[in-house]
């Protein structure tokens, strides 16, 4: 069975819903933002410096002006840290109703052929009823799709409602097994990620946090250790959107809507031709969840609380 096949019957499995076990305490606080920069000023090309700051790196391209988005501290061991849900603080106000929908927008590096015959792993129809319903949210990109698109991942990047985040360059596993991926090696991996971020640079894309997702979701240990030079924030979901492969939008709909609590995080798919249904379930889900209280927020947003 695909990682895609597994997650689009809502499996809750490490490579869908839960993320491999590890130490229990990687739920660190979340740095400060750094300070908004000057618009003239370019995009920092390395770690932030300023003091209570995130240390993660300002990737944005096409000289991107903006917050440095929050991200976790490391775990034990200097372990690339892990975030799937905003909780609700113990013992406070009731919990703000907010929720992240992020897409996933998958391409392997050995797609290019099926790609150049026609098959869709975009989805401009996905991104353009985001747009017109108003709802903030956040892509996560491989490297091989913002070359194949460059022209999408360059406007998705410079709205205002998105944030671009990293899902490697090739697609291929940081763990074995990972529902058939193929795995690549250890010594492999940051550079890996770093080359999708190359990719959104050379595509221009703006707006591009320091937030990676594992393919398939899966990772251990030797994983986040071996990612922790890329300096990202892992984040993984509590909710499983369903939609890969699936033909019926009011079911992923419905299993979006029963999923959902305050802090959550959504994925589904920005690939047209692994998850057909998507858009038209969007339609439902949103106002559903507005009528509901909640608010739409980019994982940035949720994270930073």
């Amino acid at each position: 069975m695909s990682v895609l096949a597994a997650c689009g019957l809502g499996l809750v499995l490490a490579g869908c819903g839960t993320p491999a076990a590890g130490p229990a305490d990687r739920a660190a606080q979340v740095a400060a933002p750094s300070p908004v920069a000057s618009p003239d000023a370019p995009a920092a090309s390395g770690p932030a410096g300023a003091s209570g700051a995130s240390d993660a790196p300002a990737r944005g391209g096409a000289g991107a002006a903006r917050r440095v988005p929050p991200t976790l501290a490391p775990g034990p061991g200097g372990l690339t840290p892990v975030f799937e849900r905003r909780a609700p603080l113990s013992g406070g106000a009731a919990a703000e109703k907010t929720v992240a929908l992020t897409f996933d927008a998958d391409m392997t590096a050995d797609q290019g052929p099926r790609a150049a015959g026609g098959e869709r792993f975009d989805n401009p129809a996905l991104i353009d009823t985001l747009r017109r319903l108003d709802v903030d949210a956040t892509v996560f990109m491989t490297g091989r799709w913002a070359e194949e698109y460059p022209d999408q991942a360059r406007s998705i990047g410079a709205d205002p409602r998105f944030e671009v985040a990293n899902h490697s360059y090739s697609h291929h596993a940081f763990r074995t097994p990972c529902y058939g991926l193929p795995t690549l090696g250890r010594a492999d991996m940051a550079a890996d990620v770093e080359r999708a971020f190359a990719a959104f640079r050379t595509a221009g894309v703006r707006n591009v946090v320091p937030y990676f997702r594992f393919p398939g979701g899966c990772y251990d240990d030797d994983a986040l250790r071996a990612l922790a030079p890329a300096k990202v924030t892992a984040v993984q979901w509590d909710v499983v959107g369903g939609d890969a492969f699936a033909k019926d939008a009011d079911a992923v709909a419905r299993q979006v809507l029963q999923g959902v609590r305050p802090g959550s995080v959504v994925v589904l798919h920005c690939t047209l031709s692994a998850a057909p249904v998507t858009e038209q379930a969007i339609r439902r889900v949103v106002p559903e969840l507005r009528a509901r209280g909640y608010r739409f927020v980019k994982v940035s947003e949720l994270m930073a609380g």
